[in-house]
């Protein structure tokens, strides 16, 4: 599934792309599921990376489409931003938050299909190169983390939270399933209630790992366990 968010405050250029993008899905069987903002501000308040594509429009009253870009490049380096505009002259500044392309109004299918197609071959490519979990949040969101932004995982009774480079995130689970789904990628538990990243270790202190300059606890069952595998992981 290829995750989009719209982001466009004229409901008729809505109407039109969200035809598009069902002719598209039906066309070259692919799932897309489509997100619609109707401002800036909307998409940007307490942005959270789970789309692969954002279609942005540049003009809009509350916060225009640029600043909202910049905005969202802060948190999230990865996501596909594609501008759609009626003047090229701000389409140009598209790079300084590295757009994909712009499209100017009105669209025709033509042109959105062949951005959407540049769009979808860089997002399988990128997907190639990383591994992602997706995670069910307690109220019903869904969302897909990069393991490789994931710091450590924390467990109190059945909630589990997930600390990333994006802020918390509360689900629910089992620590010990998710022991054994992330081995593979270098999470090492430190006691019973943290799954920590090898990645994101920066040393040891006062019987604890150094996570992103948090001290989290290592177990004296569990210490020399993680500590063979921290030096194992840096190549001590």
């Amino acid at each position: 599934m290829i995750r989009i968010a719209l982001v466009e405050d004229e409901e008729k250029f809505v109407e039109q792309l969200m035809g598009y993008f069902a002719d598209y899905q039906n066309r070259n069987q692919e799932e897309l599921k489509i997100t619609v903002y109707s401002d800036g501000d909307a998409v940007t308040e307490k942005y959270k990376p789970v789309f692969d594509i954002i279609f942005m429009d540049i003009g809009m009253k509350f916060m225009d489409g640029m600043s909202a870009a910049k905005e969202i490049r802060r948190q999230d380096a990865g996501v596909i931003i594609i501008f759609i505009t009626n003047m090229v002259q701000y389409a140009m500044q598209g790079y300084e938050v590295n757009a994909l392309d712009y499209m100017l109004k009105p669209v025709s299918y033509d042109r959105f299909s062949q951005s959407m197609e540049r769009a979808v071959f860089r997002v399988k490519k990128y997907n190639n190169l990383h591994s992602y979990i997706t995670v069910s949040l307690k109220g019903g969101d869904i969302v897909r983390l990069d393991v490789g932004d994931v710091y450590y995982i924390e467990s109190h009774g059945h909630n589990i939270v997930y600390h990333t480079a994006y802020g918390d995130y509360l689900s629910i689970g089992s620590m010990k399933a998710l022991e054994q789904s992330l081995e593979e990628f270098s999470f090492v538990r430190g006691n019973s209630s943290y799954l920590i990243n090898l990645q994101h270790v920066e040393g040891m202190r006062e019987k604890s790992a150094v996570v992103k300059g948090k001290l989290v606890p290592l177990s004296r069952a569990k210490r020399s366990f993680f500590m063979q595998e921290f030096t194992k992981y840096w190549g001590g």
